[in-house]
């Protein structure tokens, strides 16, 4: 009986022994398949101005679309009139997940809210200018970090010119903007809650242009006198008080 219990005893413990011996199984494939390209929400609009070797820089904006399509937009700050250049085609990603290859264009590294651009053969680009070469997404929505274009001023719509005017709220509490001739910058307060908005400290460059000039004394005097807007979607609204609005906008990509 002694016996029997003794090997009773010695086959749980032995059990138990081999319990304990039992290689640990880690379960792999849910965080090594995490990549940027299907673990982040990187479908969207980013912007940056990267450097550039005979001019101010290069402003830059690359929209990314889920179905693997993409718009690249260019201007040369500082140099020539300003015009616009646009590329349009399809964008892959890189056997790791981590970068998208735009047809015909960059490489860019794709990040929490921004795209890093690379070298042309995919490394990381060093140096002291190394962090310029970042693209921030813009904000999907609200007022701002986003281009807004002029399409009305008092209640009339806006002729063409040259260059049509546009504003930008920064989120350092600074506008710029483009009046039709100059350029200009100011301070803005903004109450998105309540939907306010007020500009002061409005300067601008001191261009003299055949057309423009009068569009853009109007809309200097339509920002002092603005005290709220309205946003629908992709579209801007300045008012005062409760009077007929002051001015309309729609969001662009670049101006």
């Amino acid at each position: 009986m002694k016996q029997a219990s003794f090997i009773a005893i010695a086959a749980l413990a032995m059990l138990a022994s081999g319990c304990m011996q039992e290689p640990r199984r880690i379960a792999v494939g849910a965080d090594m398949a995490h990549t940027s390209q299907n673990a982040l929400d990187w479908a969207g609009v980013y912007r940056g101005v990267i450097p550039c070797a005979d001019c101010e820089g290069i402003e830059t904006v690359v929209v990314l679309r889920p179905e693997g399509r993409f718009t690249a937009l260019s201007r040369y700050l500082g140099k020539g009139d300003g015009e616009v250049f646009s590329r349009e085609g399809r964008f892959t990603w890189n056997a790791a997940g981590s970068a998208v290859s735009l047809e015909g264009d960059a490489q860019y590294f794709v990040g929490e809210g921004r795209l890093t651009r690379l070298a042309a053969d995919g490394s990381r680009i060093t140096g002291a200018l190394a962090d310029r070469y970042v693209l921030a997404r813009v904000p999907d929505s609200g007022i701002a970090g986003r281009y807004w274009r002029l399409v009305e001023l008092n209640g009339q719509p806006l002729p063409q010119l040259h260059r049509q005017p546009w504003l930008m709220l920064g989120p350092d509490g600074q506008a710029s903007g483009f009046g039709g001739c100059n350029r200009f910058t100011g301070a803005v307060t903004l109450d998105e809650t309540a939907s306010r908005i007020g500009f002061s400290r409005i300067a601008t460059t001191s261009m003299a242009c055949i057309a423009g000039m009068e569009e853009e004394a109007a809309l200097h005097e339509v920002l002092r006198n603005t005290d709220n807007y309205s946003l629908s979607g992709d579209r801007l609204t300045l008012n005062r008080a409760r009077m007929a609005p002051l001015a309309r906008f729609e969001a662009v990509y670049l101006p």
